[in-house]
């Protein structure tokens, strides 16, 4: 092909670049800072009240190999960030900061785990009349 023709081929390309809630977005495509990624880890694990060590063997992985994900040093490929997610009870989407239906889930994990927290203060007779509640709620809805 001729260099001129090549030239006039190559100045019709145009690159769009927008930052959508602070994530960049390159042609369409969502790219995703890692400083979220880290920042979202660490939250996780305060979360679940574990540390980064506790962390990498929940995964599976060498500690220091997760410190580098942690300190945003470097990014997990598809199948380790899910192998990440699972095993921190989380999704791939919230992890990387992606809003929707992760908020939701992180939610209702959050308060889960405030539940269980709550429960393991309760006799068993207490136990049984939250479950009852609990149950009544449930049934009360699917009667509407």
């Amino acid at each position: 092909m001729n260099p001129t023709l090549q030239f006039l081929k190559l100045q019709f390309v145009v690159i769009t670049l927008h930052i959508v809630r602070g994530q960049i977005v390159i042609n369409g495509e969502q790219i995703v800072p890692m400083d979220i990624l880290s920042k979202r880890l660490r939250e996780r694990a305060e979360q679940l009240g574990i540390s980064n060590a506790e962390a990498a063997r929940r995964v599976g992985l060498d500690e220091r190999r997760y410190a580098h994900y942690v300190a945003g040093r470097r990014e997990p490929d598809l199948a380790i960030l899910v192998r990440i997610a699972l095993s921190l009870g989380t999704t791939p989407n919230w992890l990387l900061g992606v809003a929707g239906h992760a908020d939701a889930v992180a939610e209702t994990t959050d308060l889960l785990e405030r539940f269980a927290n709550a429960a393991n203060g309760m006799t068993l007779e207490e136990l049984q009349l939250c479950i009852i509640l609990a149950e009544a709620i449930v049934a009360a809805k699917t009667r509407r």
